[in-house]
């Protein structure tokens, strides 16, 4: 940065001054060399590239195989839950008339309870009567 002192314009030495040089053409031998080197410079890069992107799509490729063999496993692992549930489902169909059979005989045990109930209320003031009766 620069300022002024007294209408003079004071800057500072740069410790770092570049000096200008004049360009030379190389000689003919150094461009021959220097293409060959920006050439194989230019292939290895490219061979890089193309390795690098090689890689990529066999890491594609592989994920790919990965993933076809994960939905093989599930599409089977669906197959035998489908499987187990028809024969479920079978079952239960076999064992259909037996739970009808098991809901008729629970209505008619609670039929039969209600008669009990009954008789035993009847039983009680049967009991009631005979007790009056007997007293006479």
């Amino acid at each position: 940065a620069c300022w002024v002192v007294e209408g003079m314009l004071n800057c500072p030495k740069d410790p770092v001054v570049e000096t200008a040089e004049e360009a030379k053409e190389p000689a003919e031998a150094d461009i021959n060399e220097l293409c060959k080197d920006m050439f194989n410079k230019m292939a290895t890069y490219l061979t890089g590239e193309l390795t690098a992107t090689s890689e990529d799509y066999k890491l594609l490729e592989n994920m790919n195989k990965l993933t076809s063999l994960k939905y093989l496993e599930m599409k089977d692992i669906a197959i035998n839950i489908s499987r187990n549930l028809k024969d479920l489902n079978q079952k239960y169909a076999a064992l259909q008339p037996y739970l009808e059979q098991i809901n008729l005989i629970e209505e008619q045990v609670a039929a039969l309870e209600q008669a009990a109930y009954k008789l035993d209320a009847y039983s009680k003031k049967l009991e009631a009567k005979y007790k009056k009766l007997e007293k006479r």
